[in-house]
């Protein structure tokens, strides 16, 4: 008999390099892309305005990276937002440029980075804003063009307006294949919400599934994954405070009927029995009718044997109701208030983060700064490249950081291979602005990995600073990208004040509050079903971003993980409380009160948490648990 040799385990830092995300192509976003830096450049190079036309087209293609699969509302924001921070940075970076020397202009921007990177640590639209901030600043500051700063803001707004009127209002190719006018009308106005609300209603199903086996824990993730999803996609900018028409207004309501259903599911999977089969039945017919914009139809009741069975049955009831004439606009979240997202800024992790960025980007601007007074471009004036690949390198939103620093070099190095060899052949500018269109394109689809998406970003970059008068630079780019991340690397590896991992002890401190403050709601006993799924929902979510800043902690070098070393432990064990509070919640709305198997857990979990939380050093509430 023959031994089988294991196969070799990749390093966490280089498997994650290696890998990328699936998925089917995002056509919409593929065409948007195609319409958008291409034909601004094009308009204004007709109109005899190249400049402005190239500060268009960054913005449409900064605009494009932020274009995520979502609802129309939720886009407003996250493309929105980064825009005007952008816009913001060009301003600030233009006049600094103009009036600072070398010096000055190195420590106005590292300032800058300071306080960017604190509010980076708000959530990923607050990120991708502050990136958006330092890298326009950057080429504000490094970019002379002939115009003046605010023909250049507004260039660029125009820009990055541009991409989100195309995402607003180009229908998906979904729609095109209703059956009826009615049907692409509802699909065209809500795809995204009517998407997201159905997954959720399909993530329960999966997870009723897997009651009682080894892909509980998964599916109930996946889940989690769902709601999310769906909350955001109802959140966003709107005219009137509540829905404006019957349309949403249903939609907002069979999300809301979703909360007790996935309730249910999940306390099915926390006693660890299977289910018959027909329990699922019935939330994979409402998933159906969702996207359909239909009525349920008669649903399959499962049988009411257990508490978690006569929960489910309740809610496939109220789900029913809501389906045929519900509305409502409770979508059991909270703003955040002006004060948590300063605590989050000045916190553990906003510090930690702001120091990390300003020291990156102000290096960057110094050492870049450097070579251009000292000639190291020759005849190129252009020197932001540098600090704005430190910018996208230092943001942990992208990966670990040496899988960041791996592929960044390996895409602009491939990049600039790719343009130096179609600049030899393309007419000029036709040829250019076609490679700008085609990049554009390109972009939904190179997201998928961070390698691809920066050799996408760095032709169509050569290709408008080419348009833009310059002389072809792609060698210069390849040595400004390699010290960029020599600079990351550098930086990332030395010892900051404080203690390190605070980004992941300030998200699972996050989660062990939310998870405290759901577990107090349910034990108190109160009938206030509403607040109910507000703090679950928080709980989960919050235990969803500590786990991801986790789980990226854990890909770094060892010289860095280490400092989060034994987080994932608490992390699954606040994932633990969450799911039996929530098993609490649905018996006691059934009996009335705790069996001795439900006591018992909570005291094992608060054992577990005191332990784990005293071994790793993170500040997590005590449990309201007399024993």
């Amino acid at each position: 008999m023959t031994r089988r040799t294991p196969a070799l385990a990749l390093p966490p830092w280089l498997a994650h390099a290696l890998r990328a995300q699936r998925g089917p192509v995002p056509w919409s976003a593929v065409v948007r892309g195609a319409l958008a830096a291409g034909p601004l450049l094009l308009a204004a190079l007709a109109a005899g305005r190249a400049s402005l036309g190239v500060v268009a087209a960054v913005a449409a293609m900064l605009a494009g990276i932020n274009d995520r699969p979502g609802s129309r509302r939720v886009s407003v924001g996250r493309i929105g937002v980064p825009a005007l921070a952008g816009a913001a940075g060009l301003c600030a970076g233009t006049y600094a440029g103009d009036h600072l020397g070398a010096v000055a202009l190195t420590l106005v921007l590292t300032v800058l980075g300071l306080v960017a990177g604190g509010f980076s640590a708000v959530g990923p639209v607050a990120s991708g804003a502050a990136t958006q901030l330092l890298v326009t600043s950057a080429i504000g500051a490094g970019m002379p063009l002939p115009d003046p700063g605010w023909q250049r803001v507004l260039a660029f707004l125009a820009g990055a307006g541009w991409l989100l009127a195309l995402r607003l209002a180009l229908p998906t190719p979904g729609p095109l294949t209703g059956a009826t006018p009615r049907d692409f009308r509802l699909d065209f106005r809500f795809d995204g919400e009517r998407a997201a609300v159905a997954g959720v209603y399909d993530a329960v199903a999966a997870l009723l599934d897997a009651a009682g086996t080894q892909h509980a824990v998964a599916r109930r993730a996946a889940l989690t994954a769902a709601l999310d999803q769906a909350q955001d996609a109802f959140a966003g900018p709107r005219l009137r405070r509540y829905a404006s028409s019957s349309a949403e207004r249903r939609l907002h309501a069979q999300y809301a009927a979703a909360l007790p259903l996935a309730e249910a599911a999940t306390a099915l999977a926390w006693a660890g029995e299977a289910v018959p089969r027909r329990a699922s039945e019935g939330p994979r017919r409402l998933a159906a009718a969702v996207r359909a914009g239909a009525h349920t139809g008669p649903l399959p009741a499962p049988t009411r044997s257990a508490p978690g069975l006569r929960a489910l049955d309740d809610a496939l009831l109220h789900a029913a109701v809501a389906f045929d004439r519900g509305s409502g606009d409770d979508l059991h979240t909270r703003r955040r208030s002006p004060g948590s997202v300063l605590r989050t800024v000045l916190g553990a992790g906003g510090r930690e983060y702001g120091l990390r960025v300003g020291l990156c980007f102000g290096a960057g601007v110094a050492v870049a700064q450097a070579l251009h007074h000292a000639q190291w471009y020759g005849l190129h004036r252009h020197w932001y490249w540098l600090p704005a690949t430190a910018v996208f390198l230092v943001k942990p939103d992208l990966g670990p950081l040496v899988s960041r620093v791996l592929c960044r070099a390996a895409g602009t190095v491939l990049g600039a291979l790719v343009f130096a060899a179609a600049a030899a052949v393309l007419p000029r500018p036709g040829g250019l602005v076609a490679l700008v269109a085609l990049a554009g394109a390109l972009i939904p689809v190179a997201t998928r990995h961070f390698a691809a998406q920066t050799a996408v970003v760095t032709v169509l970059v050569l290709a408008l600073v080419m348009v833009g008068g310059e002389p072809q630079a792609s060698a210069g780019r390849i040595g400004e990208t390699l010290l960029a991340c020599a600079i990351v690397l550098v930086v990332g590896h030395l010892p900051m004040p404080g203690q390190r991992g605070g980004g992941v002890r300030a998200r699972l401190a996050a989660a062990g509050d939310a998870a405290h403050a759901y577990l107090t709601h349910v034990l108190s006993g109160s009938d206030d079903r509403a607040r109910r799924w507000t703090l679950r929902r928080e709980a989960y979510r919050a235990l969803a971003e500590a786990r991801a800043a986790i789980a990226l902690a854990a890909a770094e070098l060892p010289a860095l993980a280490r400092h989060s070393r034994g987080a994932d432990e608490i992390a699954a064990t606040l994932e633990r409380l969450a799911d039996t509070t929530t098993a609490c919640a649905v018996h006691l709305d059934d009996t009335g009160r705790l069996t001795p198997r439900h006591l018992a857990r909570l005291a094992e979990l608060r054992d577990e948490l005191t332990e784990r939380r005293d071994r790793v050093g993170v500040r997590l509430p005590e449990l309201p648990l007399t024993g």
